[in-house]
């Protein structure tokens, strides 16, 4: 396998570096501030000014959404080609989401670009992909070892038109951000299923559906 970068990488490395060397690295004493600031308040969640500046200047200069692979969505690069990448972002620990590159938005931008609907692509993925609200994965419970996602108790059962959702998770990152406007919640759909890897789903839940505390 030839591990050389290519050219696209090779520019993409350039003015990522150099972006981060004018942005980032100058606004770090600003970002743990404001973080401090904002924890202080009550919620270190609430969003920063300076990533929210940050952001404007990455998708002017079409450092944007770098982590999808091909896809009319994102930059078309492959992981071979999003690592590098990652490897410089990952020198300030807050820098990707300046890019709309960090978790969990980016797992859950990649579940709807491929298995999403048109509606909820339009409904979701636009907005999430332009960087205007933000989401959380709900995967973690208290009462199980969570990493393995067939010990999940959670339960989603359909009824009639709708679905009702039955469940407790924690550890769900973001989901204090005033931005999160949906959950991706993982479930047990089947759970008489033989096989414990199929009895599973994951269901996007609004952030203003009722019963969600």
């Amino acid at each position: 396998m030839d591990f050389q970068y290519s050219p696209k990488v090779q520019q993409l490395q350039a003015r990522l570096t150099a972006f981060m060397a004018e942005n980032i690295y100058p606004n770090e004493a600003r970002f743990f501030g404001e973080i401090e600031a904002n924890r202080a308040k009550g919620n270190a969640w609430i969003p920063t000014i300076v990533i929210e500046e940050l952001k404007k200047k990455a998708h002017a200069a079409e450092l944007w959404n770098l982590f999808l692979p091909e896809s009319e969505h994102g930059a078309g690069l492959t992981n071979l080609e999003y690592a590098p990448l990652c490897e410089i972002m990952g020198r300030a620990s807050w820098a990707p989401e300046v890019f709309n590159c960090s978790a969990p938005d980016t797992g859950n931008m990649e579940v709807l670009a491929r298995y999403g609907t048109p509606e909820q692509q339009k409904q979701w993925l636009t907005p999430l992909l332009e960087g205007k609200l933000r989401s959380c994965f709900a995967m973690t419970e208290p009462a199980v070892a969570s990493s393995d996602a067939t010990n999940i108790e959670s339960s989603i059962v359909r009824d009639g038109d709708h679905y009702v959702i039955n469940g407790r998770k924690w550890w769900s990152s973001g989901a204090n951000d005033p931005r999160c406007k949906l959950f991706i919640f993982m479930g047990k759909t089947d759970p008489a299923n033989p096989s414990k890897h199929a009895q599973q789903s994951m269901i996007i839940v609004p952030r203003d559906t009722p019963g969600v505390t």
